[in-house]
């Protein structure tokens, strides 16, 4: 099904950007091709305006104001709380040896389709450009990964890159999800080695730790063990993605849930009580992996996922990630098709709104670009959930309302070349400064600082300039007082220290 760009098709010719077979192409060149003109739904303004790109113009001054559902503008508050957590992310990655990587918006079509599963397939923004070519916005981050791998076969391995862009999906809106939202990614590419694994996910569990988070659980499987489990069911084999599928949306649906959706798919109902039974093992992770292997003692494949797992936790161990933070969970899926190996996913106790953190091994996908299989493995954070449930949890750091640390007044016309010179000296010892250039009295600009949550404001009247000083106040404490213009910088920093 073609998801199309609802934004630039409801649009005036001469107003798209892209969609279906649009253009930056001027208005007259737009009719010159015989492109009619939309029309728009508007409050007090006609159903049939003029035809001309003129008349669509002025309508469009007039047009509500608003943006498409399932996107966001972020103002300022919330962008530096976006990039105070990116930030963190970003750091983490770093240390570890990841470098940095970015992928085009677009892609074609032919990169996209057939890599996800038939839903994602649905979920996917698809359309035709002007030169009749199939391109899809980006689903995530890892298909368009392997498309790199295979242009650039050159590139040395393990390659470990990061990447951090938006990705779109046409899903229905909720709390935590959206059709455009970031992924932070981390992927090895060309390991085939757990330690692979256990690092990726002894990541997530710093990045997590490090913003705070208290209550949540890595949820590791793995579909070898899946692939096992679903053989000795007596399961025929081209129905184990659809039972992945299924058992994906055991949080959406719950377990009754799941056993009606296999019914459907054609699942034998004694095939489906075994492999339920089965799924429930209890225990702790050490004791799930055993019994497990016991079950799988006649599945080849079975065997090698549990190989896999416990060397998981055996490296896990090493990087001392607790044991309560980890969980070995047969239930655990991951909905999408190019997983091969261990898949993990992070959820938190509250509130309930999915996975913060997903990913797991792919072994054959990177192939299906190059002709040749690169082991392969990675995992996301999905940052738009993570920040929301920081939000909801206040579990932001007071005073993160701005990045500014200190306004620095103006006085009137004379004082203005001082509080420039103040502004400079600030900035050039690394303190984010504004210099205020509204036309505002001393208290309005005092009402500006205490309304964007700036610590300090600097005031340098005429009798400051006259004696090389400043007044600085403490926006929190209340507290003011008069420094030369030499102490000015070490009395601020000392403040921020506080």
């Amino acid at each position: 099904m073609e998801i199309f760009v609802n934004w630039a098709l409801n649009s005036p010719p001469c107003l798209r950007a892209l969609s279906g077979r649009l253009s930056s192409s001027s208005c007259q060149e737009r009719e010159k091709e015989g492109v009619s003109s939309h029309t728009f739904d508007m409050p007090n303004t006609p159903k049939n305006p003029s035809k001309t790109c003129e008349r669509n113009v002025a309508l469009a001054k007039k047009i509500q104001a608003r943006i498409y559902k399932g996107t966001r503008d972020f103002l300022p508050e919330q962008m530096i709380k976006r990039n105070y957590v990116i930030n963190i992310i970003k750091n983490i990655f770093e240390k570890y040896g990841f470098e940095p990587l970015e992928t085009p918006t677009l892609e074609l079509w032919e990169t996209l389709s057939g890599k996800y599963g038939e839903e994602a397939d649905r979920l996917t923004y698809r359309f035709i450009d002007r030169g009749d070519r199939e391109v899809g916005l980006r689903y995530d981050l890892t298909v368009p990964l392997s498309r790199v791998m295979a242009m650039y076969p050159n590139l040395p391995k393990p390659f470990r890159r990061y990447q951090i862009q938006p990705v779109w999906r046409a899903d229905k809106p909720q709390k935590g999800r959206f059709r455009e939202f970031y992924q932070c990614d981390i992927d090895i590419v060309g390991s085939p080695s757990m330690v692979a694994e256990a690092e990726i996910i002894a990541i997530s569990h710093e990045i997590l730790s490090e913003l705070n988070f208290k209550d949540f659980v890595i949820k590791i499987n793995n579909r070898k063990i899946l692939s096992g489990l679903i053989e000795v069911c007596g399961v025929a084999p081209e129905k184990e993605i659809d039972i992945y599928r299924s058992m994906d949306k055991l949080d959406k649906v719950g377990i009754d849930g799941v056993k009606s959706e296999l019914e459907e798919r054609g699942i034998d109902d004694t095939a489906i009580s075994r492999l339920v039974d089965i799924l429930q093992i209890e225990g702790n992770n050490r004791e799930k992996m055993d019994q497990t292997q016991t079950l799988l003692a006649n599945s080849e494949i079975g065997k090698r996922g549990i190989e896999e797992m416990r060397e998981v936790f055996e490296y896990l161990s090493a990087y001392q990630v607790p044991e309560q933070h980890i969980l070995f969970d047969l239930y655990m899926a991951r909905g999408l098709d190019y997983y091969t190996g261990p898949i993990f996913e992070t959820v938190v106790t509250k509130p309930r709104i999915g996975s913060l953190t997903g990913g797991g091994r792919y072994d054959t996908l990177i192939g299906m670009f190059s002709g040749q299989d690169i082991p392969a493995t990675g995992s996301s954070v999905g940052l738009e959930r993570t920040i929301a449930v920081m939000e909801e949890l206040n579990m932001f750091p007071p005073h993160l309302s701005t990045s500014t640390r200190v306004l620095v007044t103006v006085f009137d016309e004379t004082s203005l070349a001082y509080s420039l010179r103040i502004a400079n000296t600030l900035r050039e010892a690394g303190i984010n400064t504004d210099l205020y250039s509204g036309s505002s009295k001393l208290r309005g600009q005092f009402g500006l600082a205490n309304d964007k949550g700036i610590p300090i404001v600097v005031i340098a009247g005429p009798d400051e300039q006259a004696e090389g000083k400043a007044n600085i106040k403490n926006m929190r404490s209340g507290e003011q007082f008069t420094v030369s213009i030499d102490e000015l910088v070490p009395q601020i920093k000392h403040i921020l220290s506080e």
